[in-house]
């Protein structure tokens, strides 16, 4: 399928196929792909918990409000983004610059731009942190579509409960839950959209 055409096909799933499971090396298929997304000065920073044990799963169900897709899908992750990137983004850029994509100048640059952006700003660090999360949650939704599996974005889910029942430390906000896996029998077809006039402006 062509990048169009995954798009228009994805659809988010309610019915899971609860015999499937997914080994951890497919897991990380996705996480890696999940993580071409883009991020502002490639901070990259996000954090992906793959729920996929039966425990985990039963620990993850209240928190999500009783759904039972988080039990039956083949794992959900829990997409988190990251805080304090100014504490971060000179590790975070330096396989750039040994790569000779940047040069020292670039590298100086950025990581004062990200101290002077982000360092006593924490509204500004929990903004980036939701952008970076979400666009590599819909990053790995599409990866999941590219190899035949649907996906489901969840944000009915308790932020402080998953936080403290999957140990994440205080720097990592959790934005969504995406379930993934093979369609069960019972998932609604594509919803429809507006109307490209109702959503598009030129300027």
């Amino acid at each position: 399928m062509t990048i169009a055409e995954l798009i228009k096909a994805r659809t988010s799933a309610s019915s899971y196929d609860s015999s499937h499971q997914m080994s951890e090396a497919e897991i990380a298929e996705l996480v890696d792909l999940a993580t071409q997304a883009p991020s502002a000065f490639n901070l990259q920073n996000w954090k992906f918990i793959a729920v996929r044990s039966t425990e985990a799963k039963a620990r993850l169900l209240p928190l999500a409000f009783g759904q039972p897709k988080v039990v039956e899908a083949a794992v959900t992750f829990i997409i988190c983004g990251t805080l304090e990137p100014h504490l971060t983004v000179s590790d975070a850029l330096k396989p750039t610059l040994d790569a000779g994509i940047i040069d020292e100048a670039i590298f100086n640059g950025w990581v004062g731009a990200v101290q002077n952006m982000y360092g006593a700003n924490q509204t500004f660090q929990r903004d980036e942190a939701i952008r970076s999360g979400a666009l590599a949650a819909m990053t790995l939704m599409l990866a999941a579509q590219g190899q035949g599996l649907v996906s489901c974005p969840m944000i009915g889910f308790d932020q402080a409960g998953v936080a403290a029942a999957f140990g994440l430390a205080p720097t990592q906000v959790p934005v969504m839950l995406v379930t993934v896996g093979q369609p069960g029998p019972s998932n609604w077809p594509k919803k429809p959209r507006k109307q490209i006039n109702d959503v598009l402006a030129f300027a």
